[in-house]
């Protein structure tokens, strides 16, 4: 695909169907250039006895033209072409064909498809009439013909080698925007990480110190916390193995959907919901990318029930058949506002995220006196 991409673009340089500017370092040669031939030329005027001024005025305005190409290339041959008329009154005619050879590059270079061609016509016309006209010397213009043809497939090489250059710098510069798209994306997706794994563990500890000061459930509250201490830590450490290069151990099973149900169950009854689990979580049929998603699904609902859900049991549901896994997550609406507990406010957005990025169903909201989390994965 690379290939065929490449020769496309290839194709579009040959057909020559725009117009191109010389680049920075080409302008301050090719003005390099004529000055210094211009100055030659001025110089000229003066040394030599017996110059005629004609003559001289024809060639410098014949190299000083060349400057117009840096501008309008259409003008400038349109000017070459005016000079040349006017050599045959100068007798110089040959000597501005010569321009006129190297002038080819630059059109090459720089002029549309239109203008090559027209101007690869007008130059054979010239030298035609300069070799069968009745010119003042005889000269043999294959010479002429010759820098022509070199000149104008340098200017093509120049063209061809800008129109690479221009290839480059713009794979570059997508290379340098995929770059950093990935560098974000890397970035939101330690987020998510982080926001997926400690702050349900943030949840739970906040949740069991505001129930340490009744002596009946202290001692299990002090236990939920430490425990939740020592995920948290566990999950941070994963996350930070995975954002450099991989996991150097093995860390938490983060895709077992099967432990993130059975951890969900204990937070639950442990904050005083009685729980109803159905459906098997380790049916073979659920693909590996299914089960991360509803494992993260278990977990960042487990956050949200722990802070908002009212005084009832909480239903986790599992409904797995040929086609889809289903997991059902219910809990009671709240009776009164709890206290404050931590919330990033990305919970749901995260969890749709997760679900519709792989093909699947996502829903959540009041069903009947309760909320209801829906998440439905396809097995393909």
């Amino acid at each position: 695909m690379a290939y065929d991409q490449s020769a496309r673009e290839d194709a579009g340089a040959l057909r020559l169907g725009r117009g191109e500017k010389l680049g920075a370092v080409e302008r301050i040669v090719v003005l390099a250039i004529i000055g210094i031939i211009v100055s030659l030329d001025i110089i000229g005027l003066f040394l030599p006895p017996g110059v005629e001024f004609g003559a001289a005025l024809i060639s410098v305005a014949s190299t000083a033209v060349f400057a117009l190409y840096l501008w309008s290339p259409l003008w400038a041959t349109v000017a070459l072409a005016v000079i040349f008329g006017l050599s045959f009154l100068s007798g110089t005619e040959t000597q501005v064909l010569t321009a006129a050879a190297f002038a080819a590059g630059m059109v090459m270079r720089l002029g549309r498809g239109s203008l090559i061609f027209s101007y690869t016509g007008v130059f054979l016309l010239s030298a035609s009439l300069i070799a069968f006209g009745d010119t003042r010397v005889p000269v043999n213009v294959g010479v002429q013909m010759i820098l022509a043809a070199v000149s104008g497939a340098i200017g093509y090489a120049l063209r061809l080698a800008a129109e690479r250059g221009r290839r480059l710098e713009r794979r570059l510069a997508e290379q340098v925007e995929k770059e950093h798209e990935a560098v974000l994306a890397e970035r939101r997706w330690i987020a998510g990480e982080l926001h997926d794994s400690i702050a349900h563990h943030l949840t739970v500890v906040a949740l069991h110190v505001q129930m340490l000061d009744d002596p009946s459930v202290s001692a299990d509250s002090q236990e939920a916390i430490r425990v939740a201490a020592r995920k948290a830590m566990a999950d941070l450490r994963f996350v930070i193995e995975l954002a450099d290069d991989g996991p150097r151990s093995e860390g938490p099973q983060t895709g077992d959907l099967g432990a993130a149900i059975d951890e969900a169950r204990a937070e639950f009854e442990a904050a005083g919901h009685p729980v109803l689990t159905e459906g098997d979580p380790q049916d073979d049929r659920i693909p590996r990318v299914a089960e991360i998603v509803l494992a993260r699904i278990v977990r960042e609902s487990a956050t949200n029930v722990l802070k908002y859900a009212g005084p009832g049991r909480v239903a986790i549901m599992l409904d797995v058949n040929d086609d889809a896994a289903t997991l059902t997550i219910r809990s009671p609406l709240p009776q009164t506002p709890r206290r404050d507990l931590p919330s990033s406010g990305t919970g749901l957005n995260r969890m749709a995220e997760r679900v519709i990025g792989a093909s699947g169903e996502f829903s959540a909201g009041p069903v009947d006196d309760g909320w209801q989390v829906l998440a439905k994965l396809p097995m393909s």
